[in-house]
């Protein structure tokens, strides 16, 4: 199992505007470590989704919540270097979604290049506003820790997170990579960067 900082880049954000179904206190916080296994409920729901046709079985089967809450846990009692920070969305006190976001490593990254680098809302949450209260807030996190720009990466294929990251001020930067889906040589997925410029 992968850290969740290399894990899929899961970004099922909703697609409407948070004025379609009010939420009552609706949140983004922070996350502790007690908000550890709902997190890790969030993303194998998200990763399963996600990667469902693209990933062996057994790939799939290994990446259970406890797996994922079990690294967050260790993640938030040793944090990496870096500006690292978990942020959860909350409806009441339930944790509904999660974004990770921390320095890009990417080749062409500098100081000032962040990463949103996995993160989504659960199913049952979305169309509630929860995906655009967590990716403003995950910008201007981003922005208070002296990230000038965010970036993020995505399934070429996946049209509905592209729209909503661009409607959101993200663009495509140009580059692409391909990850590693399987042991064959076809096992393999196309991935784009989007990028914007923090609010100064």
């Amino acid at each position: 199992m992968s850290h969740p900082h290399e894990g899929p880049h899961d970004h099922d954000h909703d697609h409407d505007h948070d004025h379609d179904r009010p939420v009552a206190d609706a949140s983004v916080r922070v996350a502790t470590p007690w908000d550890v296994d709902a997190v890790g409920a969030v993303q194998a729901a998200l990763w399963r989704e996600a990667f469902a046709s693209l990933l062996p079985a057994e790939a799939l089967d290994a990446a259970t919540a406890e797996e994922f809450a079990r690294v967050w846990r260790q993640s938030l009692a040793t944090p990496p270097s870096g500006a690292y920070r978990l942020l959860v969305a909350c409806a009441g006190e339930e944790v509904v979604g999660f974004a990770a976001v921390g320095p890009s490593a990417d080749p062409d990254a500098t100081d000032v290049d962040g990463e949103l680098l996995v993160g989504g809302v659960t199913p049952a949450a979305r169309r509630t506003g929860h995906g655009s209260r967590l990716l403003n807030a995950t910008v201007d996190t981003a922005g208070l820790t002296g990230f000038a720009r965010v970036r993020t990466w995505l399934l070429d294929t996946d049209e509905a997170t592209r729209g909503f990251l661009q409607a959101a001020g993200f663009a495509p930067d140009g580059a692409r990579r391909e990850r590693v889906t399987g042991p064959a040589e076809r096992d393999v997925a196309g991935e784009v960067r989007l990028t914007v410029d923090v609010p100064q």
